[in-house]
């Protein structure tokens, strides 16, 4: 059996979202966010839109005026992704996943989302300025990012970059920025541990199918470098916030 295109498969397969989020969280989010029916939702940096797709069906769409969705992102294979779970649910006339990159993105819409996608347009402040031009008068913005729960070691703080600010930082980024806090939570430690190790299960399974691949050595190593990474590093010390913001 030939695992080329196996590898790429596994990648992102056993994940349901490339954020730490329990469905019992994303719930919660997209209650805050409160889509309308009728209303149009925006994803940039949207993955396979997975949480997209969730919001555009909590708005509604077999009602006299449907809600539709956008997601936005640079990887082919995601987008693919999202339109095969979009059509698997009925969905695809409803949500559209465009190519391109997301601060790039100039039409606005009611409900957007942005999480873990800060870096897209320079970082934090320059995400929070950048989505109030997308985001309607009235709309909202789910907003995810990274923040340091406690300080990190040197090592780490290079590897994930200077610009990612403390919780207060962020609440006050956005606050200097004319934005009003409706909402406020953040991924707990399951959340963590769960994104975390189904961000390596795809490609351990492959690993386990594969042993004798020429690439296994490397993936082995790229796997096995994450993993010391998060349990010895970043666990416990990196968080990731979840903001509903108005105008």
């Amino acid at each position: 059996m030939q695992s080329t295109d196996h590898l790429a498969a596994s990648r992102y397969a056993r994940m349901r979202w490339n954020t730490p989020l329990s469905p019992e969280h994303a719930a919660l989010l997209l209650q805050r966010l409160d889509v309308r029916p009728g209303a149009r939702v925006l994803d940039l940096g949207c993955g396979w839109g997975e949480l997209l797709l969730r919001a555009v069906a909590a708005g509604g769409v077999s009602g006299p005026v449907a809600t539709r969705g956008v997601g936005v992102d640079t990887d082919e294979a995601a987008l693919a992704r999202g339109r095969r779970l979009a059509a698997g649910r009925s969905l695809n006339r409803h949500v559209a996943f465009v190519m391109g990159e997301a601060a790039a993105w100039q039409e606005p819409a009611d409900r957007v989302l942005c999480i873990g996608s800060a870096h897209a347009f320079g970082g934090t402040e320059a995400a929070l300025d950048a989505l109030a031009a997308v985001v309607r008068p009235g709309g909202r913005l789910l907003f995810g990012d990274a923040y340091w729960k406690r300080s990190p070691t040197a090592e780490i703080a290079e590897v994930f970059g200077p610009e990612v600010p403390t919780l207060p930082g962020l609440v006050e980024a956005a606050r200097r920025r004319s934005w009003r806090l409706l909402h406020l939570s953040t991924a707990d430690q399951r959340e963590w541990d769960d994104f975390e190790s189904t961000w390596l299960a795809g490609r351990q399974e492959w690993l386990l199918a594969y042993p004798e691949d020429p690439r296994a050595a490397e993936v082995r190593a790229e796997l096995d470098d994450r993993l010391r990474q998060y349990v010895g590093g970043y666990r416990g010390v990196l968080g990731l916030a979840y903001l509903v913001l108005g105008r």
